[in-house]
């Protein structure tokens, strides 16, 4: 399945993979799909152990990162702050919300020798600013990355020339037409068109609609479509449109190397195609995550509205941390606040079962090339 996409980064499906977990990566990539390393809640060390650990995993197959480099960000006007002085900027007020939610919740304080930091920092880990990326980006381009992807906005020319003077190329995410062509005249190699459907940071144009219209404006550069992707038929969809090939995340989130927080991952399993929302009350931009009382009290009369990034995410991670620790038990107050980003597949039979990634990939390819040879019988009739 030989693609302008495939080519670039040199696999053999048109799979490209995000996922937080580098076991998923590894699974990916070593599949003949692109695994992505999403990278933003690491610190440089853990990256670099994470980074050394897929590559001894794919043994030189290859492997992307991605991050988050935001054009606008609390501080962004002075080259952005660091932790303790963006800590000063959280409101008080902001802060008692948050503390009377868990208070009426029942949601207990966190032991004192809870760890912090690395990839299971979470939301409160984020780190997208110029002045926390620098290291992470040291780290990346000491190792073996076969592409960089930068997630909300166009990748800023230290990141583009950095990039290519490696010889990596960059992927940028878009969710409209005008952010697909900011993204080329900066320099990406790639566009992923990412539609409303999916998980995580996203617009509000349907996927059908966003991607043969981001082909037209963008090509002939390579195009990758994104949202509600996470079996054959819709790769198929995707290619159909004009799409070089598939930007998939939330497909992995049930996958059995998934580090998904188990009663999370429970709640993926038990979902509806209709219990996402698009809320900003984890990172303080939209982005898409399945439905519980958590978004609800965000959005609700009495919510002290949300903070711009990185400062939403600074004032949720530890309650996210309180939450998730004690969430294990269904129909508990912990339970049902538990949430996590998801694309509305959620309810879709692509996650209604835990399975190996490789398998999840190969039966992706399988439902693919009968989706092309049913369309094909109709051409010869």
């Amino acid at each position: 399945m030989r693609t302008t996409a495939t080519d670039l980064v040199g696999i053999d499906v048109p799979i490209f993979a995000f996922s937080h977990c580098r076991d998923v990566v590894a699974a990916v990539t070593n599949a003949g799909g692109l695994g992505v390393l999403g990278a933003v809640a690491h610190t440089p060390e853990q990256l670099d152990i994470d980074l050394a650990w897929i590559e001894q995993e794919v043994k030189g197959r290859p492997y992307g990162v991605d991050l988050l480099v935001p054009e606008k960000f609390a501080g962004s006007e002075s080259g952005g702050l660091d932790r303790e002085a963006l800590g000063d900027l959280l409101p008080a007020g902001h802060r008692e919300w948050l503390d009377g939610l868990l208070d009426r919740y029942g949601i207990p304080p966190l032991p004192a020798d809870t760890p912090t930091g690395g990839r299971s920092s979470g939301v409160g880990g984020m780190r997208v600013d110029p002045k926390s990326m620098a290291p992470l980006l040291d780290v990346l381009f000491a190792h073996e990355t076969r592409l960089v992807a930068s997630a909300l906005g166009p990748p800023p020319p230290h990141f583009i020339e950095r990039a290519h003077g490696a010889g990596i190329p960059v992927a940028a995410l878009a969710g409209s037409v005008e952010h697909a062509v900011r993204h080329q005249a900066a320099g990406a190699d790639l566009v992923v068109a990412q539609g409303t459907e999916a998980g995580g940071h996203t617009g509000q144009i349907a996927t059908m609609v966003l991607v043969p219209e981001v082909v037209d404006a963008v090509g002939p550069l390579p195009v990758l479509a994104a949202g509600g992707i996470g079996r054959g038929r819709q790769l198929a969809a995707g290619m159909a449109l004009g799409a070089d090939g598939v930007w998939c995340g939330s497909v992995w989130l049930t996958t059995e190397e998934a580090e998904t927080n188990p009663a999370v991952k429970e709640k993926f399993l038990r979902a509806g195609l209709g219990d996402t929302v698009r809320s900003r009350s984890m990172t303080g931009k939209p982005a898409r995550m399945l439905r519980s009382p958590w978004t609800e009290e965000w959005e609700s009369a009495d919510g002290p509205g949300t903070l711009p990034m990185p400062l939403q995410p600074m004032l949720v991670g530890e309650a996210q941390a309180r939450i998730n620790r004690v969430a294990g038990t269904p129909g508990t107050p912990a339970n049902d606040l538990a949430t996590y980003f998801v694309g509305q597949i959620v309810g879709s039979a692509s996650m209604s079962s835990v399975r190996p990634t490789r398998r999840v990939v190969h039966e992706m390819v399988e439902e693919f090339v009968e989706a092309v040879e049913r369309l094909t019988r109709f051409v010869e009739s």
